[in-house]
């Protein structure tokens, strides 16, 4: 782990497993499937691998794109954005 890149993608794709490992042990029927994780975790690779290339700007847009998918789709702690209240 030598870049920024590197550490940033690592804690969102570790933040992926726990938010998947937690939804599975949870009682019930599972509300989405590994499928539902594989955008975001290629997303990571990818992002990583142009952060690592030098191309910074697109890396960042990458992740921008994936922690969107993340809240909008796999919906963390139950977050749905524009809820009326």
């Amino acid at each position: 782990m030598e870049t920024v890149y590197d550490w940033i993608t690592v804690a969102i794709f570790g933040a992926l497993v726990v938010l998947f490992l937690h939804r599975s042990v949870q009682p019930g029927e599972p509300q989405d499937t590994i499928l539902h994780y594989l955008p975001p975790s290629v997303g990571c690779a990818v992002a990583n691998w142009f952060g690592n290339e030098g191309q910074g700007l697109i890396s960042f847009l990458i992740v921008l794109v994936v922690l969107v998918y993340v809240v909008l789709v796999l919906k963390p702690f139950g977050f749905t954005p524009w809820k009326r209240r």
